[in-house]
């Protein structure tokens, strides 16, 4: 039988950028999720999560986005929060990050940066005044948020793990997403990377 891996508080606190990463124990709408912590404040959480692509063409509802998405023309379920609105993820063109000091380069209009690259776009902005600044880009429906203290809580039962992105770029945009789970955790190593060996079902051994 398959022993459960000792699941505690992660060493990691969670901040924008990192990965929040579900154990195998969590169900829908989180079971297996990668979310991309967008913000994480006294306010409370906000994260997309990564690995959670729909079978809905973003055709259908932003077809103006279509055709510069990055990997797949599928929308993305973001999270369980407002799935009638739609966010969308990109990353500044690799180019203006060679500037000496990133922080110093000038958003372009519509886009609002996170972390590093990355940026959440206003998807009202005109395709063709975004795009020509962007390497990557995903739309998502919907979002996962947590109030003032509520993902502490969870950590703390714990329910995730805070990873650090490989590349925060590269993992943000994974080609294959529906393997993600498992890559990150087992890149984590440690007992993380027994996680995936772990039935969601306790049950099950």
């Amino acid at each position: 039988m398959l022993e459960a891996p000792t699941i505690g508080r992660p060493a990691a606190s969670p901040e924008a950028g990192l990965l929040l990463v579900a154990a195998p124990t969590l169900e829908e709408p989180f079971d297996r999720a990668v979310i991309l912590l967008l913000e994480h404040d006294e306010s409370g959480t906000l994260g997309v999560v990564l690995n959670q692509p729909t079978t809905l063409d973003v055709g259908s509802v932003l077809p103006g986005w279509r055709d510069h998405l990055t990997g797949t023309t599928h929308l993305f379920q973001g999270g369980p929060v407002a799935l009638d609105s739609a966010l969308g993820l990109a990353a500044l063109d690799s180019a203006l990050l060679l500037q000496e000091d990133v922080r110093e380069v000038d958003e372009p209009e519509g886009f609002r940066r996170v972390v590093g690259a990355l940026g959440i776009i206003d998807l009202d902005t005109p395709a063709d005044v975004l795009v020509p600044h962007l390497q990557a880009l995903r739309i998502y429906a919907g979002y996962a948020g947590w109030a003032p203290g509520q993902l502490e809580d969870e950590l703390d039962r714990g329910s995730w793990a805070v990873v650090h992105p490989g590349d925060l770029v590269s993992d943000a945009f994974l080609a294959d997403p529906e393997q993600q789970w498992s890559a990150v955790l087992r890149r984590a190593g440690g007992t993380l990377a027994w996680w995936p060996r772990h039935p969601g079902d306790p049950s099950v051994n």
